[in-house]
């Protein structure tokens, strides 16, 4: 019989947000999505040649990039291996532990490990499309103190 932890965290409710309240540099989102389209599906090499010597065999990561959103706006979703699978067009998903990653200057939204993609109950919202948030080109300015 397991005894519960003496001083575990309570567990807090998530709170959900909506695309349109993303901003460059945040982590830890969770929001209910629908997948517009998926593309791009790449196969990376990690961790170089495999050699006698190394005893790591090559790593393949699928990667594709997914236009997903909901009646707020829509954003650029970078997902890997097993998201992939998961990331359909159609499909409505719960991002938990989302962050934002900037490549070129604009936003991505990614899970990492230590957040989960999980598929939803069917969502009754059409995305908002003309709200793109990865269309729209930050720059990074340096501030003197």
């Amino acid at each position: 019989m397991a005894t519960p932890a003496v001083n575990a965290p309570a567990k807090r409710k998530p709170v959900f947000v909506k695309v349109e309240e993303l901003k460059p540099g945040t982590s830890g989102h969770t929001l209910t999505v629908k997948v517009v389209s998926s593309k791009n599906v790449k196969v990376v090499n990690k961790g170089g040649r495999s050699t006698m010597l190394t005893a790591r065999p090559q790593q393949l990561t699928r990667i594709s990039e997914c236009l997903v959103g909901d009646e707020t706006g829509s954003i650029v979703f970078t997902a890997r291996n097993d998201q992939v699978d998961i990331m359909k067009p159609g499909n409505t998903v719960t991002l938990r532990n989302a962050k934002i990653d900037m490549f070129k200057g604009s936003m991505r939204l990614a899970v990492d490990k230590w957040g989960r993609v999980e598929v939803a109950e069917p969502a009754n919202f059409e995305v908002k499309e003309d709200n793109n948030l990865s269309l729209v080109e930050y720059e990074l300015v340096n501030v003197e103190e």
